[in-house]
């Protein structure tokens, strides 16, 4: 079934494109979500009087992805975390994290279904992080991962091992009585 979107539909086209789409998928998903129109003769022909406005938004979208994509090419962000053995996290970091984190210390709004981890963050260390900002404009940001756990002091496993030696004589005190 061919429709005309109204929208950005990822995968598949931007605003004023005639694509082609599964029939359930059109009836089901996207005329419901006012994404997309049938694309018969009337609504093409009306598509074609606005064709002049939709480039120009087109045209302003994609300046300000190249604008996004220059601020964010080849930075790095900072995510403190409590790393566990292994270099294992407790949890992970989310797309929403990264997304708060690039506003926090960028000062870049970024919308967190736009961030492409490629699974979820687990492990302590860099990661390169794919942010798409508009069709194929996008960036790398490296994600730095981890604040390690802090060690108990080093008088605490002296004192363990101390306490350890104690208990140990103590049966054998008893034991020779």
């Amino acid at each position: 079934m061919k429709v005309i979107l109204l929208g950005e539909l990822r995968g598949k086209g931007g605003e004023g494109d005639i694509v082609e789409v599964a029939q359930g998928y059109a009836e089901n998903y996207l005329f419901p979500q006012k994404i997309a129109q049938p694309a018969t003769p009337g609504n093409i022909k009306q598509l074609e009087e606005r064709r002049h406005n939709i480039e120009k938004r087109e045209e302003k979208r994609i300046a300000d992805a190249n604008a996004t994509k220059a601020k964010l090419d080849d930075q790095t962000i900072v995510i403190d975390a409590k790393v566990g053995e292994n270099n294992q996290l407790f949890g992970a970091v989310t797309a929403a994290q990264i997304a708060d984190a690039i506003k926090a210390q960028l000062g870049v709004e970024v919308d967190r279904k736009r961030i492409a981890t490629g699974g979820a963050i687990k492990t302590a260390g860099a990661h390169v992080v794919d942010v798409n900002f508009y069709r194929e404009i996008g960036s790398k940001v490296t994600v730095m991962v981890g604040t390690p756990v802090e060690e108990e002091p080093a008088e605490e496993p002296e004192a363990a091992e101390a306490e350890q030696a104690e208990t140990a004589e103590a049966p054998a005190e008893e034991s020779a009585e």
